[in-house]
């Protein structure tokens, strides 16, 4: 399988970054950013060589859905198999597109199901140069989050860039099943300044708009979707908004079932900010609710 892509070589001689979106049928600012980044881009302004992929996940775009057919995260499927299924057959070519850059950035956002607060993370990768590399990219794109999480979370795109040694960092931005102007912007705003942070184009440095900056290495950092499960199935209720600080003990919300006969309160274990927040109000049971971004003394 190949996955479609808009390959932009530049006229100068500079480094190969790659960078997609899509990874989730329900994601969209991403795709809206990169194919504006494809009209932006030209070849006499570029040094080096930009892969786009807008949609890697078209037959999850296809069902609206965070996965495709087969049922499967392709975000918990990297590296794949070329002769799997077909959620299999798309993590081998992106796990391919990924070992030949230099560089890469993965666009997401919180799906139909949840939305997030603006941030640029990367794996705490072992390697001193690439995770110098990863700050860098992530600082220059510009988000008021900077989230350095467990560098052993398997399946990802960005494990597969772990492995081969490739600097890589993934945005989210909103979600909600919507496509956030704002996010589209801050998508194709945050790639030019990286491009300009790789010396790939000439590009003034904007004002920071980083607010915290977090580096949390303990196990299972940055997977989100286990954060919060909810104890039952129904409706949730929020009792905080995304972006707020909490501290250990607030009530986040609650899940009742249809009739109320069922319904419990889910408090905070942490003290922080809501980076992530449930969107969508059905939820069954072991489903994410929220994240909280437990800030360090530089956050």
């Amino acid at each position: 399988m190949q996955l479609a892509t808009t390959t932009i070589c530049g006229t100068s001689p500079g480094p190969h970054l790659l960078v997609t979106g899509g990874v989730h049928g329900d994601e969209y600012e991403g795709p809206a950013a990169i194919r504006r980044l494809a009209d932006e881009l030209s070849p006499d302004r570029l040094r080096g060589r930009v892969t786009l992929v807008p949609v890697v996940n078209e037959p999850a775009l296809a069902l609206r859905d965070r996965c495709g057919p087969d049922g499967l995260d392709l975000a918990r499927t990297c590296p794949g198999k070329s002769t799997g299924t077909v959620t299999e057959q798309i993590a081998a070519a992106l796990s391919d597109l990924i070992r030949a850059a230099e560089y890469y950035i993965d666009l997401h956002s919180g799906g139909v199901r949840m939305r997030v607060s603006p941030l640029a993370g990367y794996m705490l990768h072992a390697d001193e140069a690439v995770l110098d590399a990863q700050r860098r990219m992530a600082w220059a794109y510009n988000l008021p989050i900077v989230w350095g999480t467990d560098a052993a979370l398997e399946g990802r795109s960005l494990s597969v860039a772990r492995d081969a040694g490739v600097p890589a960092i993934y945005a989210e931005y909103q979600g909600a099943g919507q496509c956030d102007p704002a996010g589209v912007t801050a998508y194709f705003e945050g790639c030019l300044n990286v491009l300009a942070e790789l010396g790939m184009i000439d590009r003034a440095r904007p004002a920071s708009r980083v607010e915290h900056v977090v580096e949390d290495c303990r196990a299972g950092s940055g997977h989100m979707q286990v954060c919060y499960p909810a104890p039952l199935a129904g409706v949730f209720e929020p009792a905080v908004k995304l972006g707020q600080r909490v501290q250990a003990g607030d009530a986040l919300g609650t899940v009742a079932d249809s009739f109320g006969q069922q319904r419990q309160t889910i408090y905070s274990e942490q003290s922080g900010l809501v980076i992530v927040l449930r969107c969508l109000a059905r939820v069954d049971i072991g489903e994410s609710l929220a994240v909280i971004l437990e800030l360090d003394e530089k956050g």
